[in-house]
């Protein structure tokens, strides 16, 4: 199987962190409880993503995590070495509640995303409204898109 790329560069390509997706597959896969059953904190190493939405609009790149139930001032968003770093904590203030269920996370969250080459922090912006947090990278989009790759293969249907 050969790919051939097409004219212009992918603006999204390596924007995920690989660590990241490592910890929501984690996330999905087991929950950190005790031998008394209650959740223990979590730390850098076993934070949980937000669900992260990445995307174009106009000559903006946008990120946009969901991250309802956290208070504004437990949201830190950084940049540094072309890393653009979402983390806080998310906690439950209700501790005269008796829970049947809870399947959101709870403790320390993290995601980063790797910007495009030649972004500054002066063309970073960050809003925080109803459990959504935006960061829009002003000029941060390749305003000719995702370039297509051509998928090619040795073997022919029905033969």
């Amino acid at each position: 199987m050969t790919a051939k790329r097409r004219k212009g560069a992918n603006p999204f390509r390596g924007v995920l962190d690989m660590m990241s997706e490592m910890n929501r597959i984690s996330d999905t896969m087991s929950t950190l409880e005790t031998s008394s059953g209650y959740a223990q904190p979590r730390g850098h190493a076993d934070a949980w993503s937000p669900t992260t939405d990445i995307f174009a609009r106009g000559d903006d790149l946008v990120i946009q995590c969901e991250i309802p139930g956290v208070n504004p001032d437990e949201v830190e968003v950084s940049f540094s070495h072309g890393y653009l770093t979402i983390s806080g904590e998310r906690r439950r203030n209700d501790e005269d509640r008796l829970y049947y269920a809870s399947e959101r996370f709870l403790g320390n969250f993290r995601r980063e995303v790797t910007l495009p080459v030649g972004i500054d922090e002066d063309s970073l912006e960050a809003n925080f409204d109803d459990g959504l947090l935006e960061v829009t990278v002003h000029g941060g989009a390749d305003a000719s898109g995702p370039s297509q790759i051509e998928v090619q293969s040795k073997k022919r249907r029905g033969k």
